[in-house]
């Protein structure tokens, strides 16, 4: 199978896309003024405590307060400066404390942040503040396993620290696994000394931006390519490869053509994200509908045409469904709640599998996610985390024609509400005549019933003239 990553550069924005054999898999934006500050690390100045919600609002230099948590904050150090793990016996405003961004900013609320500081490498994620330490779930030979904790038995490092062990460091040397792990220390030991030199607010380490980001947790030995199609963004990764992934530097390619998603194919694919059907092969679809709480994905059989009875129409479908919205909620990052009515089934056999083949279409998905099950209705509740803003988020805003109604009232319901609106405007006035400009579906609307019409002009003694405006919006009204 082909597996490239794509990366188009361009001073306004970058955009990163995961294609394997044609099929678009991940697809990220960034753009200057939304540059991600989720993995950047602050010293901070608690600005408010709130026992009653157990948090604390906290100072870390940007428009709003990020919120943590007071248990968080009671297991940190008393200050940043203070040599001593002294534990934090009351939390009070002003006190300085070095927290990282777990969760953007979303709506009114600020930034989540964390006291468990975590730097990611290419293979570990270093725990500076932990003892303790851990293997990725989804390294699951346990042979593969003890290996790896045999290597991390034998680290000697000049300080006691917690290391993670990502999934990309399954079959990794140990040299390559030692090296990671001496970089972080000496990137924690280096961010120390400027947490302690720095005043609070202040920033103390900035997370890679999206290309780095990509490369670091994505470009593995199965990826086929990289192409960029920027000259000065491919000499910058040609620079990080060669210290942190050498070996890979061979499959990194300058595109010089001049539409690289075009060329790939991809930019159709990009656009179907901000839709709510998506179409299978089968001719079955989902309908995506995410809400402020929750979102909601609901399988259609549609023009599925097998002939098989209706259980296993109904297995095919929400077989291939489960395969496609794994993809979906990597693809749109969806997150939070996340509610499936699948087709029902009959067979409780049929809905552990479909269970089973939802679970694996999700085990590549790098964030966390927990599935509840499934009920006899088809009905499967999960969660899954959201870190990042959408990217429907970043390319929409609310349109201001329906208020984020999503739905226009119909040219019948306008031609009433326009006549209405007509008899308040004409209510105390002595007028010869007005003129009434609307779109063209509503005018005719009005002229399907021109007694109503009439029966305004002997009301008020005037004539009305109607106006028809092809560029005027649906629900626009306009009297002169």
């Amino acid at each position: 199978m082909s597996k490239e990553i794509l990366i188009n550069s361009e001073p306004q924005e970058k955009r990163v896309a995961i294609v394997q054999d044609g099929l678009l898999l991940e697809f990220h934006i960034e753009r200057p003024q939304d540059h991600t500050i989720v993995g950047n690390i602050y010293k901070g100045r608690i600005e408010a405590v709130m026992p009653s919600i157990g948090a604390a609002f906290v100072d870390i230099g940007l428009p709003k307060n990020g919120f943590l948590y007071l248990s968080e904050i009671e297991s940190a150090y008393e200050s940043i400066e203070a040599p001593a793990q002294t534990p934090i016996k009351e939390v009070k405003k002003g006190q300085e404390v070095l927290v990282q961004v777990v969760k953007e900013s979303f709506g009114t609320k600020g930034p989540r942040l964390s006291t468990q500081i975590g730097l990611a490498g290419r293979y570990l994620v270093i725990m500076p503040l932990e003892k303790q330490g851990g293997i990725s779930r989804r390294i699951e030979n346990e042979t593969e396993r003890r290996r790896l904790r045999d290597i991390f038995k034998k680290l000697k490092l000049p300080d006691p620290v917690g290391f993670i062990v990502r999934t990309a460091a399954s079959g990794r040397s140990e040299q390559e696994l030692v090296r990671d792990a001496q970089f972080l220390y000496k990137l924690w030991k280096r961010l120390e000394k400027t947490a302690q030199e720095k005043k609070a607010p202040a920033l103390v380490y900035e997370e890679y931006d999206l290309a780095l980001r990509a490369i670091r947790d994505s470009f593995t030995e199965d990826v086929t390519k990289l192409i960029v199609d920027s000259k000065p963004e491919f000499y910058r990764i040609q620079h990080f490869m060669r210290t942190f992934l050498s070996y890979l530097c061979k499959k990194v390619e300058l595109y010089r053509g001049d539409d690289l998603f075009g060329a790939k194919d991809v930019e159709k694919q990009i656009n179907h994200i901000f839709e709510s059907h998506v179409y299978m092969k089968s001719k079955a679809y989902l309908i995506i509908e995410p809400t402020e709480g929750l979102v909601v994905i609901d399988v259609n059989s549609g023009g599925f045409k097998k002939k098989v009875n209706q259980e296993e129409m109904a297995f095919k479908v929400n077989a291939e469904a489960a395969v496609e919205i794994a993809r979906q909620l990597v693809l749109r990052d969806l997150g939070g709640i996340i509610v499936i009515d699948f087709i029902d089934m009959e067979r409780e056999g049929h809905r552990r599998e479909l269970l089973n083949i939802l679970k694996n279409a999700l085990s590549g998905d790098r964030a966390k996610y927990d599935i509840l099950g499934i009920s006899k209705f088809g009905i499967v509740e999960m969660t899954r985390e959201r870190i990042h803003k959408t990217v429907q988020m970043l390319s929409f805003h609310p349109c201001p024609y329906c208020k984020g109604k999503g739905k226009l009232r119909s040219p019948q319901t306008l031609g009433i509400f326009a006549l209405k609106e007509l008899k308040r405007y004409l209510k105390g006035k002595t007028l010869k005549q007005a003129s009434l400009t609307l779109a063209p579906p509503v005018i005719d609307e009005i002229l399907k019933d021109k007694e109503a019409l009439r029966a305004i002009e002997h009301k008020y003694r005037i004539k009305i003239n109607l106006i028809s405006n092809p560029t005027a919006h649906l629900e626009d009204i306009k009297f002169s």
